[in-house]
C-alpha cells in the first residue's frame, strides 16, 4: 500500500528529503534499487511482474513516487499498470506539471492513485480520485492510501516524527527508525475505507508485517542544496529474511 513522509524546503541543508516504505505481496517478484540496465539514468527498484516502479530518481533530480488509493469498490481487475506512471515520468524529459496535465486528461483505465512528481525546482501532487493537480509548498507532508496530508494514524505519526527528526541533529539512519515503526493504531482511529476492520488494524502501522504481505523495501532520499543526492534502500530478502541496503550517492546532472 506504501507511505511517502517527506520535507520539502524547510531544512537549511536538504530541499527535500524523503522517506518512504513499499508495502507488497511477499510473492511479487521485485528488483532492489538500482541504476536501471535499460536506461541508466533511472536509480529506482523494478517490480519485475509489471516493469513499472513505485519511487525513483534520475541523475538529473527528476523525482517520482505513487501510492494506491485505497477503495476496495472502484477496483477494476483490467486496470493498466500504475507503477508506468512513475517510470514513464522518469523517462521523460516532460516537466512535472504538464506531465500531470497529461494523465489528468487521460483515458487510460487505472485503479486509484496518488502521483507525486518533480524536478530541482517543483514539485506537484495528482490525485486520480478527484483529478486534481497541486502544487506542494514548503512543509513537511504525508501520503498513504487516501489523499495527501489525510490525517490517518500513521501519517499523524510518520510526519510528526520527520518533523522532530529534521529539527534535531539530521542522520539519514535515523529516518529508518521511522520507517521501521510498526504501531498499530486504536481501533477508534482507525479510517473506514470498506476492508473490515482486521484489515484496517493489519494496514494502520508506518511499517507492516503479515504472513504474506508487508513492507519489502524502505527508502530514503535527500537532495541538498548543492545538488546532491543520497538514496539509502533497505529492501527484504523475502526467501532468507534478511535486509539488504543499498546506498547511492550522487551530484545531480544539469540536463542537455
Amino acid at each position: 500500500m506504501c507511505i511517502v513522509l517527506f520535507s520539502y524546503k524547510i531544512h537549511p541543508k536538504y530541499k527535500l528529503i524523503i522517506t518512504s516504505n513499499r508495502d507488497e505481496f511477499y510473492k511479487r517478484p521485485t528488483m532492489q534499487a538500482e541504476f536501471w540496465e535499460d536506461n541508466p539514468n533511472i536509480l529506482a527498484g523494478r517490480d519485475l511482474e509489471k516493469g513499472g516502479t513505485w519511487l525513483g530518481i534520475t541523475k538529473e533530480g527528476r523525482f517520482a513516487t505513487l501510492t494506491n488509493y485505497r477503495d476496495p469498490s472502484s477496483m477494476n481487475k483490467n486496470g493498466n499498470s500504475r507503477g508506468h506512471l512513475v517510470s514513464t515520468y522518469l523517462e521523460s524529459n516532460i516537466p512535472p506539471r504538464d506531465y500531470l496535465e497529461q494523465i489528468q486528461s487521460s483515458n487510460i483505465s487505472y485503479n486509484g492513485f496518488n502521483l507525486l512528481v518533480g524536478d530541482q525546482s517543483e514539485l506537484f501532487y495528482y490525485s486520480r480520485q478527484n483529478n486534481e493537480i497541486t502544487k506542494i509548498e514548503p512543509g513537511i507532508h504525508g501520503l498513504s492510501n487516501h489523499s495527501l496530508n489525510t490525517p490517518w494514524p500513521k501519517v499523524i505519526l510518520g510526519t510528526t516524527m520527520l518533523k522532530d527528526a529534521v529539527a534535531n541533529k539530521f542522520s539519514h539512519h535515523k529516518l529508518f527508525n521511522i520507517l521501521k515503526n510498526n504501531s498499530i493504531a486504536k481501533d477508534e482511529d482507525l479510517p473506514d475505507t470498506k476492508v473490515g476492520i482486521e484489515l484496517e488494524r493489519l494496514l494502520s502501522p508506518i511499517f507492516i508485517d503479515s504472513p504474506q504481505y508487508g513492507t519489502r523495501s524502505m527508502t530514503v532520499i535527500t537532495v541538498d542544496y548543492n545538488d546532491e543526492v543520497t538514496f539509502i534502500e533497505k529492501a527484504l530478502d523475502t526467501e532468507t529474511k534478511q535486509w539488504n541496503e543499498s546506498f547511492f550517492c550522487f551530484k545531480v546532472q544539469k540536463a542537455l
